[in-house]
């Protein structure tokens, strides 16, 4: 782009998804092992801005040690005569696209979950100050959005600065995602998509609606409807939601056919309120990640920031990837914190009474959004670090999901349709059938369907008996 031209490394869309790798990076800021970074976008009045000032605070890339891990924030406020506060959230998503289009730059996640590489051969091409990097958000945001009429940017890359603005930047967050709840999907005839991530998982689309924030957690509904309207051809835009198909799992038509349409035809149909069947594709920047464990038959929830493993002995690199990509996979669902304050909240598949591990640090953001009945029975890394543990805990506790293993187990124990034969020499006979037959194996529930099972010999014993053999 000739607006770049004083710029050490091309800018330009070709390079969002670039991924840099841990030995090919000079320096990482934020990230996993940093437990205070964010980016905050203000609105000011418009004799508050100096437009085009791009500030550091603290050491600048240069000065870091090579292959160093630094903390970092990102401010940027603007101004301009029909902007309001309502267009943060809308501005502060546009820092990752715009990052994403620096060569050798790799951004990823949001608001405190930010996680930048600056790659060495972009490094040894000049970019070695936040100096330019200022320079490409500035022009940008002020080509892409209009309506922003000055901007300038700061980087806090001081550690004691960045401890004292963090707490206010959390505040800010909270703020605006209070102001998003109480409307419901039912009360709106349009929810909104976003494909800012589409160069990381090109088959995934966030659906946007009142009672489901982007996974990111970086965009509300309302935050959707304002970015639209001033950037129709932008990357959030609107979805008409369409008729409703089910409104138990949150099928829409309208859903179905956008998301047919942006994934070229990858994703057919989605349902918004369950991590089962057609579950929301995952992109790659979401705050959490749900998880089946069929053990208990329930779901665990694990965030980004999480040190070790979850319940199941699975780190979030782990369990992230096998929902990243854009692809629906049964029991995996990349989503936002604030999705877990919604009663939409996995709805289908019994929304709290279904959770049965979250750690501490999570539970405590939305203790007040568990039903009281359930706080103390959802277990956390404190209650539980394996499986049998959970399952002691669970029992103890008598989480909702117990009674499910009950249910669950009579067509099994009963045998739907039993049908048990006297042995018969050299003949297969068919022993059960039944219209589902789950087994639980070797940490996996397998369900059979339809199923009909023959064998030369049936034995038939009680547990105690079974028992007295060991």
């Amino acid at each position: 782009m000739s607006m770049f031209k004083d710029i050490p490394v091309d800018v330009g869309v070709i390079y969002e998804g670039e991924r840099i790798r841990r030995n090919d990076m000079q320096v990482e800021l934020g990230g996993p092992t940093v437990k205070e970074k964010f980016e905050l976008a203000k609105v000011k009045p418009l004799d508050q801005i100096d437009d085009g000032k791009i500030t550091i605070i603290g050491p600048d890339i240069k000065d870091m040690k090579e292959g160093g891990v630094y903390p970092l924030g990102i401010l940027v406020e603007a101004a301009g005569a029909t902007l309001d506060q309502g267009l943060e959230g809308v501005i502060e998503r546009r820092i990752h696209g715009y990052l994403n289009y620096i060569e050798g730059f790799m951004h990823l996640n949001q608001r405190y979950d930010i996680w930048i590489r600056l790659g060495k051969k972009a490094f040894q091409k000049g970019l070695n100050s936040f100096e330019p990097i200022g320079k490409v958000l500035y022009r940008l945001f002020k080509s892409e959005l209009p309506i922003i009429e000055k901007v300038q940017i700061t980087f806090i890359t001081d550690p004691a600065k960045i401890r004292e603005m963090y707490s206010g930047a959390l505040a800010e967050y909270e703020a605006r995602d209070a102001k998003a709840r109480g409307l419901k999907d039912e009360e709106v005839d349009k929810f909104y998509g976003c494909a800012l991530c589409q160069s990381f998982a090109p088959s995934h689309v966030c659906v946007i609606t009142p009672q489901r924030y982007s996974n990111c957690g970086a965009i509300s509904w309302f935050d959707g409807k304002a970015s639209a309207s001033i950037d129709p051809k932008g990357p959030v835009f609107a979805i008409d939601r369409g008729e409703l198909l089910n409104a138990e799992k949150g099928e829409f038509s309208g859903v179905n056919e956008m998301a047919k349409k942006r994934t070229m035809g990858e994703v057919n149909q989605i349902w918004l309120y369950t991590a089962f069947d057609h579950p929301h594709t995952s992109c790659g920047c979401f705050e959490a990640v749900a998880f089946y464990i069929p053990e208990v038959d329930g779901l665990g929830v694990v965030q980004r920031s999480f040190k070790g493993a979850a319940v199941n002995g699975l780190p979030f690199s782990t369990l992230a990837d096998s929902a990243a990509g854009g692809r629906q996979i049964d029991g995996f669902h990349g989503m936002s914190i604030e999705y877990m304050r919604s009663k939409k909240f996995f709805a289908a598949d019994g929304g709290w009474n279904r959770i049965v591990w979250v750690p501490k640090e999570v539970k405590e953001k939305v203790k007040d959004f568990i039903p009281a009945e359930l706080v103390d029975k959802v277990a956390t890394e404190e209650d539980a670090k394996n499986i049998d543990e959970l399952k002691e805990f669970l029992k103890a506790k008598n989480h909702p999901v117990v009674a499910r293993w009950a249910a669950e187990e009579a067509p099994a124990a009963e045998a739907t349709a039993l049908q048990v034969t006297e042995e018969a020499a050299g003949t297969m006979m068919p022993v059960a059938t039944a219209g589902t037959l789950p087994i639980m194996a070797g940490g996996f529930k397998i369900i059979l369907k339809d199923a009909k099972i023959y064998a030369n010999k049936v034995i038939i014993t009680t547990v105690k008996d079974s028992k007295d053999k060991r």
